[in-house]
């Protein structure tokens, strides 16, 4: 969409009129070159109403798709050493429910090598229908040959929609994969919805988690989003005794500016989106040398610690640590905030836990709107009574 000057309707005056009308002097006229906009227009339309029909404004016409070519829901499945990410088993299921809703088929589609066996599994967990390429080659994550074999899958199969774990290789992945498909990719969804024309409703924070924006892709094929660990539940586990689609990997697909050499493993960490039970410290915690109060709490209960936002800020602990929208999704049985006064971004995080107990000295605190459970009091008298009565108790 844009302006569009009619040249054969400019004359001298008008030329100069609209010159003169420019609130932002983006309008230049002479009698060689006659009419023209530059880079300063903000699109206020002012010459278009006072113009006189020499500059009008078009809408650029939408591109169209045909939508019936493109069917079915996709979950590409991340592994390491043949382990499926749990965030696959999570992606699967609400695929079953997206694809309910037009009655379209789960598709999975597996990289690797060595997979055949593995990729058996995603049919347990809801798959219709599951594509491997599997050789060699592919066996080391590297991204030009693995989006080589996505973007020739989704050429073959033409999924409508494309789910994908916000992992450290999914948001890798994807967005190469988009691009190449110049089609959109909406990142970290935290909900996503299905309309009768399979148009993909997908939904995640916005300006700072004060909105939640509904972005669709109605013009276009596939529909791509990553989706954050945690956020869908994994659905329960079916016996099934079915076999993969085999995919053809051609030597095309392996062709890599990159050459891995090695590969070092890194210490195993402490993964807060694995704990089924949580202590997360806010603000109300004074000092860092107060952490130890709460740390012997999260040590009776056999629980990880985890932190707000302003805690990382003040390297008390390290940003793995935190609990948020700019940090890990949980899921924990049981979550204990202490001093965390609630704010959108932190609860976007968390409000998916089973158990949330609440600790804080302002009633008033958002954290109680979603807490199961709260105490409103001083953290400091209530975690050592706490943490007594429970040392007492065992």
């Amino acid at each position: 969409m844009g302006l569009v000057i009619h040249k054969e309707v400019v004359t001298k005056e008008l030329g100069e009129k609209l010159k003169s009308i420019c609130p932002f002097g983006a309008i230049s006229y002479d009698e060689k070159d006659g009419l023209s906009i530059g880079m300063g227009c903000k699109l206020c339309k002012l010459c278009v109403k006072k113009g006189d029909g020499a500059v009008t404004f078009e809408e650029e016409q939408a591109p169209k798709v045909d939508k019936s070519k493109w069917n079915g829901v996709l979950v590409f499945c991340e592994h390491f050493h043949g382990k499926i990410h749990n965030v696959t088993f999570e992606l699967l299921g609400k695929a079953r429910e997206l694809a309910a809703v037009n009655g379209h088929k789960v598709l999975a589609l597996m990289i690797g090598s060595d997979i055949k066996g593995k990729a058996r599994e995603l049919f347990c967990y809801g798959a219709d229908e599951v594509y491997v390429y599997d050789d060699p080659g592919l066996k080391d994550f590297l991204i030009e040959p693995y989006t080589n074999v996505f973007y020739s899958f989704i050429q073959d199969i033409k999924p409508s929609s494309i789910l994908v774990g916000a992992t450290n290789v999914g948001r890798s992945l994807a967005p190469r994969v988009a691009a190449r498909l110049k089609t959109g990719l909406t990142a970290d969804c935290t909900s996503l919805e299905m309309t009768k024309d399979t148009d993909l409703v997908q939904i995640r924070p916005a300006f700072g988690g004060n909105i939640m924006a509904r972005i669709m892709t109605p013009n276009h094929r596939p529909q791509f989003c990553t989706v954050r660990y945690k956020i869908f539940s994994k659905p329960e586990r079916v016996e099934c005794d079915k076999s993969p689609t085999i995919m053809e990997v051609t030597p095309k697909m392996l062709v890599s500016n990159a050459k891995l050499l090695d590969v070092e493993m890194k210490p195993e960490d402490v993964d807060i989106s694995e704990a089924e039970v949580i202590v997360q410290c806010g603000r109300g915690v004074k000092s860092k040398t107060d952490l130890a109060m709460v740390q012997e709490l999260a040590d009776l209960l056999g629980a990880r610690m985890a932190c707000t936002r302003p805690l990382v800020e003040n390297n008390w602990f390290d940003a793995k640590h935190q609990i948020g929208l700019s940090g890990r999704t949980v899921k924990p049985k049981l979550l204990i905030c202490v001093g965390v006064s609630g704010a959108v971004q932190t609860v976007a995080g968390m409000k998916g836990s089973d158990l949330i107990i609440a600790i804080n000295s302002d009633p008033q605190a958002p954290i109680f709107d979603v807490a199961n459970y709260g105490f409103v009091g001083d953290l400091y008298e209530i975690i050592p009574r706490l943490t007594k009565m429970i040392r007492e108790a065992r």
